[in-house]
């Protein structure tokens, strides 16, 4: 993979980051919690991703 300006090895925007965290920061100091993180998560995708991996270590343990 060619390696893209302002992203790491993983493909994660590096000035997002540093954005999302200068916010957090000014929302810790106010006083305030933001809900960024759950709102970003796809439920579904995360319960397929888990079955895929349970189903992978049941076929490694099996072999």
């Amino acid at each position: 993979m060619a390696k893209q300006p302002n992203k790491t090895a993983a493909g994660t925007n590096i000035q997002e980051v540093r954005q999302q965290n200068v916010q957090s920061a000014q929302a810790a100091q106010a006083g305030q919690f933001a809900t960024e993180f759950a709102a970003e998560t796809n439920v579904q995708h995360v319960k397929q991703q888990n079955a895929q991996a349970e189903a992978r270590k049941a076929q490694n343990v099996n072999r």
